[in-house]
């Protein structure tokens, strides 16, 4: 299936983001997986060798895919690698008490390759998976559906699998200029992830301030209203109302 890659497509809107990667060989193979899905935005945040890129097993495990690795990103957090995204989803084997809404890699490519918004796939290290905290700060949790008694993947093919759906999902969601111009009601522009973040953030001082959280024993709270909020696909104006009704808490005498 040959693709044409416009401006717009999803192969210039979806983004690989590898948490802490162990071995560089790793870093090579999920760039070559890359290339072959037509996909090219690498992120890697806070790799095990600050010469990852250039280390000899990347280069060798990259097969061809060297331009990917020179055009990567090495990044020292998360957020970093997310900025500009507008839907974030965490890729991990194992499930959380109070995670994100799960979705199939299918269906979270079909609703990225559906819409103009910037996404990105976010995966953890080979030794130890995603942080809590960073699969809680994403709108989407993918277990991707294995063998129960043995569902061990190993990294570059989960991002394989993952940019496989992507390149399908693509090829799917090509619609004429008409269809584009169309709109079934008002649908406003999605909140960035940093948008989300400083949300959260002004929230949970705002439920502070009134004593509705603890900072003591603030349970799972927050996790909660993340989980909520993931459900809804939040807005930009969306976001401004919750941080204006957090500002105006804030704003009141008291403690």
């Amino acid at each position: 299936m040959n693709l044409t890659q416009t401006d717009t497509s999803l192969f210039n809107r979806l983004r690989f983001v590898l948490v802490e990667t162990s071995h560089p060989g790793n870093a090579g193979a999920a760039a070559r997986a890359l290339k072959t899905m037509g996909f090219s935005q690498l992120y890697l945040v806070r790799p095990r060798f600050a010469d990852v890129l250039k280390h000899p097993d990347a280069i060798a495990f990259a097969s061809g895919a060297q331009d990917i690795l020179d055009n990567a990103r090495i990044v020292d957090t998360v957020e970093e690698a997310l900025v500009g995204c507008d839907l974030v989803a965490a890729v991990s084997a194992r499930l959380r008490e109070f995670s994100p809404p799960l979705i199939t890699p299918r269906d979270l490519a079909s609703q990225a390759a559906g819409s103009l918004v910037n996404a990105a796939l976010v995966f953890g290290s080979e030794r130890y998976g995603l942080p809590n905290e960073v699969v809680m700060n994403c709108q989407w949790l993918i277990n991707i559906p294995a063998n129960p008694e043995y569902s061990s993947l190993n990294l570059a093919q989960a991002v394989q699998l993952l940019a496989y759906e992507g390149r399908m999902a693509a090829g799917q969601s090509v619609i004429s200029d008409a269809e584009k111009n169309v709109q079934i009601g008002f649908r406003g522009q999605l909140a960035t992830s940093e948008m989300l973040d400083g949300m959260y953030a002004h929230l949970e001082q705002a439920l502070i301030k009134i004593d509705f959280l603890h900072p003591d024993q603030p349970k799972k709270l927050m996790p909660r209203l993340k989980r909520l909020f993931s459900r809804t696909q939040l807005e930009t104006e969306e976001v401004n109302i919750l941080r204006g009704i957090a500002k105006k808490i804030m704003d009141m005498p008291g403690k």
